[in-house]
């Protein structure tokens, strides 16, 4: 079974259609440049909502980890996902509720195998993210990853596909890659930090058809 997430929600609608069409997990931005950024209050309010319909991640760049770690309790999320140049040691010391977002340099100049063993344990949730190479932007680009490298690390690890992916090329995509999930936030917009019911409804179709 492929997971979707659906991340950079913003507004308890577009999460609860998100969910109400299959979303496994639904993600919410903390780092300050981002326009998909949301508030712990208002991420707070919607993980109260739709509590046991999907799993809520956090997503932080460069945060320290005390930050990150009374956030997700102030917002009663599940899951960090640290999307910026955390070390091996911040990711571990979450326990396992922390999965590392990567680029291709970054596989490159450390051990992608280290990072995912130190990640979530539970068969249920990523080990490691793979998004598309920006010099100074983290996510949300519309630009896609590197596909060659995602299928080798999707056959190790319980890889979540990002980077550029659209309901029109999601298909591709997984049969490229066979992902253990894919993410999208850009593609499913109608503007930043505004969804589209439509194109998050065709997403989350184009997945299912390919499980």
């Amino acid at each position: 079974m492929i997971r979707v997430k659906i991340c950079g929600n913003t507004r308890l609608e577009d999460a609860r259609q998100a969910a109400e069409a299959g979303a496994d997990l639904l993600g919410f931005i903390f780092y300050p440049k981002s326009p998909r950024k949301i508030s712990i209050g208002n991420a707070r309010a919607i993980s109260r909502a739709l509590r046991g319909r999907a799993i809520l991640v956090g997503v932080f760049v460069n945060e320290p980890i005390e930050a990150v770690e009374d956030t997700l309790a102030e917002a009663e999320l599940d899951l960090a996902q640290l999307h910026g140049e955390e070390t091996l040691a911040t990711v571990a010391a979450f326990g396992g509720m922390a999965f590392k977002a990567m680029k291709r340099a970054m596989v490159a100049g450390a051990s992608a195998v280290e990072y995912a063993g130190v990640g979530p344990t539970d068969p249920s949730l990523p080990q490691l993210l793979l998004d598309a190479d920006h010099a100074t932007l983290y996510g949300g680009t519309g630009q896609r990853a590197d596909e060659g490298l995602a299928a080798t690390l999707s056959r190790q690890h319980r890889l979540l596909l990002a980077g550029g992916l659209t309901p029109e090329n999601v298909a591709a995509a997984i049969a490229a890659v066979q992902p253990w999930g894919v993410d999208v936030a850009s593609g499913v917009e109608a503007e930043p930090g505004i969804k589209d019911p439509a194109r998050v409804s065709r997403f989350i179709e184009s997945v299912r058809l390919n499980r």
